[in-house]
């Protein structure tokens, strides 16, 4: 199967119009008239990921690999180490960033991960949910698997959630939510929601968006060989 059918297939399910003007979603590596045999799914790209795959091979990544231009051509950068060895194995590289977010990551994650019900609008989902935030705390915890979860508790009660997978915090202006769940909450964000009145649940960049293969995997019906793989958080807990 050649890259442009798999392109438009994706462009068809969530156009690549959607994405950000920041975003740099669609084909990052690669030639649309290449022949591909098998469709490898992650949501980045790292060592393990690019051992994994076979030459020849397509690679949908969640992230892009590139996203400002590049001057140097060096295997000690991430963008550029890996952008060599795509090369070298003849893979090519989509990413289905900012778009799929807004078409399908977000409210998958809300709706088959934490079970909540609601409606997405660009890209926070928001559910009515009526629920003490402890409660809410830990159901997060048990769909997620985490033992632990950053959070700024104002109200005891929650009506109302906002959910946006990934770094979301620069959406603060236009929550209209008691409790907004999103990752990568810097401190003085933290300290701005609060003085907004509302609530926050850090549920990681990562945690959250590892979902991306299993949502795309669903939304792939392509007549093609499909493997999920998925790149390692760089972060642990000693």
């Amino acid at each position: 199967m050649k890259v442009r059918s798999i392109y438009d297939f994706l462009d068809e399910i969530s156009p690549f119009s959607l994405q950000e003007e920041w975003d740099n979603s669609g084909l990052n590596v690669g030639d649309f008239e290449s022949e591909v045999k098998k469709i490898y799914i992650s949501l980045d790209i790292d060592e393990s990921v690019i051992e994994e795959v076979e030459e020849n091979s397509l690679l949908i990544t969640h992230h892009p690999l590139i996203f400002k231009p590049i001057k140097k051509v060096i295997p000690n950068r991430f963008s550029t180490k890996f952008l060599i060895s795509l090369i070298q194995k003849n893979i090519s590289l989509i990413a289905m960033h900012t778009n799929f977010d807004k078409t399908h990551l977000n409210s998958y994650f809300a709706k088959e991960v934490l079970g909540f019900d609601g409606e997405s609008e660009d890209f926070v989902f928001y559910s009515d949910i009526f629920m003490e935030f402890e409660e809410l705390v830990k159901l997060v915890k048990e769909k997620m698997n985490l033992n632990t979860l950053r959070v700024v508790k104002l109200n005891d009660f929650i009506k109302r959630v906002a959910i946006t997978t990934g770094a979301g915090m620069g959406l603060l202006d236009s929550i209209k939510a008691d409790c907004f769940l999103t990752g990568d909450i810097k401190y003085h964000e933290a300290m701005d929601a609060k003085a907004r009145g509302i609530s926050l649940i850090d549920i990681g960049h990562f945690e959250s968006e590892r979902y991306f293969v299993d949502v795309m995997y669903e939304a792939l019906k392509l007549d093609i060989e499909i493997k999920k793989i998925n790149s390692k958080n760089p972060f642990e807990l000693i």
